[in-house]
Order: C-alpha cells, then structure tokens, then sequence
C-alpha cells in the first residue's frame, strides 16, 4: 500500500535539520498544525500526515477492527516512519495521539528519540485514585449523543473542548473539523479515545519526553498532566499560560516556545 497517499504524509522544512513529527488529535487532520509548522521550518524537517479516517487520508483504508484499538494507529505511525526511513525523530503528539505516541515509541524505539506530548490523557474515565475528568455515565452520553446525531454532538462539543469561549471562532474551526470526518469513522475514533487505557504503557517510557498541560481543560484536568509527569520517569511538565484543549491554535506563540526550548535541549 501507499502509505505516503494512505496518510497524505506531507514534508516540509530544512530537510537537513532533525525531525520532527506533528500527530493530530481526534477529528483532526494535519491542518491543525499550521500555527506551528512556520516555527519548526528553518531548522527542522518537519512531517505531517492524517490518520486513516481524517483529512485528506484515503478513506477505502480504513478499518473499524484495526482501528478498534490505539494498537492500529501506531502501527499508522510506524509505518510511516519505516517509509520516510526516519531516524531519532521527535513525536508531537496533540490529545490523544501523545498516547499514540507513546505506542509507536516502543514498538520502534529507533525511530522515535523523544515525545511531546500536548494536552494528553492516558485515560479519560476516572477510577480509584485517578481523576481521568470523565465518570462513566459522561462516557456513555458522550459516545451515544456522537452516534444518534454527529453534527449536533460536534456543535455542542466543539466550543467546550476549545475552551477560550470569548474567541467563538477557534470552536467553529474545530466544529467544521469534525463535521468533515465520516461519522462512522468518527464513532469508531471517539470509541477507541475515551474508552482506552494506556496508564500501564506509560510506566515503559524512557525517552525524553515534554508533557505540556493547559491551566483550564475540560477534556484534561491538571491532576491528568500531574499523573502522566510522576509516572513517566525523567519527564518535564510545562503548564503553558493557555486555556482549552488546544493550545497550539489558541495559543501558538507559548506552545511553539516550550516545543522549541525542549527540541533545542536535545542536542
């Protein structure tokens, strides 16, 4: 298969700098990126790419067993590192793709030296001890408002996981965003996001690692970046002056800072 036409991968930047990969988050694609690319370009080689499902991804891909699980996008991922031949690069993960991130760094260590992770959850459902934001009777909602009426749902839920209600424009970029992604797949994503579980993968991370965190997120409190920081050895937690779920769109300037000093600490 092509994967570089599967994930409309597309590369850009100093193609002989270090490299950096930017994953969206869920009913996204890879334009979500655009306030943080410019920074990257001069001295990075910088790859984007949609997960199967989203954007400009071809769609006859997709399948709701492989993608049923965190497991088959970081295979995605994987796969695009082994066709890119990409060597120590750096994973910017948004929300749910740090997980993936996590995923795709240990099935293939050599490719991937370093991840950042912004707004991330290794779980959305609270349980004992750990306040994941989420009870299961919100899950349950959540999942069956998306499925009985998808454009409702991403009307709704757009402006709450944007957060920054006075800049009502950042919601309605994110609302067109999910409202262009098939609702069946989209159910499927939803699905594999707020039901997953990666707190266990969490503990084997021994890569450099950035938690970037939020000072108001809906979608990820404070006590979930603190989790993932105390479990994650070695890691750095940065709380950026920002609000929402989305930090590189409501706050580029700050997020492409913390992503620029952490990138210039690795050599």
């Amino acid at each position: 298969m092509d994967i570089i036409r599967r994930n409309h991968v597309t590369v850009t930047g100093n193609p002989q700098g270090p490299t950096v990969v930017l994953a969206h988050g869920f009913g996204c694609d890879q334009n979500m990126w655009r306030l943080t690319v410019p920074a990257l370009e001069p001295h990075y080689r910088v790859v984007l790419f949609d997960y199967v499902g989203a954007g400009r991804s071809d769609l006859s891909a997709f399948s709701a067993e492989r993608y049923g699980s965190l497991d088959g996008y970081a295979q995605d991922v994987v796969e695009v590192c082994e066709q890119l031949d990409l060597r120590d690069a750096v994973f910017v993960g948004h929300s749910v793709s740090a997980m993936i991130g996590v995923l795709a760094a240990a099935r293939a260590p050599e490719r991937i030296r370093a991840l950042v992770m912004v707004a991330p959850s290794p779980r959305y459902l609270d349980d004992d001890g750990y306040r994941g934001g989420f009870s299961e009777d919100d899950i349950t909602e959540l999942l069956e408002s998306l499925e009985a009426n998808y454009l409702g749902w991403s009307a709704s839920m757009a402006p709450l996981i944007m957060g920054n209600p006075e800049r009502p424009e950042l919601g309605d970029e994110l609302k067109n965003s999910f409202c262009a992604t098939d609702p069946d797949m989209a159910l499927v994503f939803a699905r594999t996001t707020f039901l997953s579980d990666a707190r266990d993968e969490l503990q084997g991370v021994r890569v450099p690692t950035l938690i970037l965190e939020c000072t108001q997120d809906a979608i990820a409190p404070r006590e979930v970046g603190a989790y993932v920081h105390r479990t994650i050895p070695a890691s750095e937690l940065v709380t950026l002056d920002a609000t929402g779920h989305c930090p590189h769109l409501s706050a580029p300037e700050v997020t492409n800072t913390a992503i620029l000093s952490f990138l210039a600490g690795l050599g």
